[in-house]
């Protein structure tokens, strides 16, 4: 009698293009027209891996967003047979984004139909990490970003270490910036002294303790302070969770930390924005040709 533990995985059935877009490494899938037969030279016959337009991320400054990318390369399959296969993909908008894959393919022996499995990609798998929060990290840098490779491999555990230790070590850095904000939107002194009193602490839970009068409203989450989320998530600890636990913690912390910093960076935009607005309105006002009422 075959047990549950004794039960194969059950392989993902999903199309090439979903594969490719949706798919960490380390998995493989049932993929349905996996090849196309082509004509070879004297009538021979030959199969080609068929490769979809995909629907990626384009981090260059004309695009900034989600794009569509072709690949150029014509794999060959040979029923019944693994290979192994290196395709680049690139931006069809700009033409300066590539994203590389490295999978194997094998191509059932009786129809279009076959498995890939993914050993990796290029630039990494996984939502992409704003430019901001990588210059914001400094030196931490290298840390998050191992943080978000053993997040897209499910090492839980890994993650959360890597994450907490980031906001450990630029929690000064992190405060620096609400504090700019701060004093952009005109916070209160009581605010901005609280938010430099805990730029001072050692640990960022004794940091978060520091924060009396909150942080400006323009930076809530859903309504609630993110330092505060980020706290939350940080006491947990390592040692009372289990590495799913730590996982779904650590997603937590990247997200909270990703939006605000996007929230920070849009605050001082549309304060430098009004600011541009509100001088070019003076200066007509003020010009010796305005109409007076």
């Amino acid at each position: 009698m075959t047990t549950s533990a004794e039960k194969p995985t059950e392989v993902l059935r999903i199309s090439a293009k979903a594969f490719f877009e949706s798919t960490p490494p380390g998995e493989r899938a049932q993929i349905e027209r996996l090849g196309t037969p082509k004509g070879g030279m004297h009538g021979g016959r030959f199969w080609m891996l068929e490769l979809p337009t995909l629907e990626l991320h384009c981090g260059s400054d004309q695009c900034s967003g989600t794009r569509f990318f072709d690949s150029q390369a014509e794999p060959r399959l040979d029923p019944g047979k693994l290979t192994s296969h290196f395709v680049t993909y690139a931006c069809k908008n700009c033409g300066k984004s590539f994203k590389t894959f490295a999978f194997r393919a094998v191509l059932d022996e009786e129809d279009t139909n076959g498995e890939l499995h993914k050993f990796g990609e290029h630039p990494p798998f996984g939502p992409p990490t704003p430019a901001r929060l990588i210059t914001l990290l400094g030196a931490e840098r290298d840390y998050y970003l191992k943080g978000r490779r053993s997040e897209n491999q499910g090492l839980g555990i890994a993650a959360f270490a890597y994450y907490r230790r980031v906001l450990e070590n630029q929690k000064a850095r992190i405060l620096d910036e609400i504090i700019r904000v701060a004093k952009k939107l005109g916070a209160q002194k009581e605010m901005i002294d609280d938010l430099a009193a805990a730029k001072a602490e050692s640990q960022f839970s004794k940091a978060v303790a520091s924060v009396k009068h909150g942080i400006p409203q323009a930076l809530l989450i859903d309504g609630h302070n993110p330092l505060l989320l980020l706290h939350s998530a940080l006491s947990e600890g390592l040692h009372a969770q289990t590495d799913a636990e730590c996982l779904g913690l650590a997603t937590s912390i990247r997200v909270v930390l990703t939006d605000l910093v996007e929230r920070m960076a849009a605050a001082l935009k549309e304060e430098a924005e009004l600011k541009s607005a509100v001088s070019r309105l003076l200066t007509v006002k003020a010009s010796p040709g305005a109409s007076k009422e």
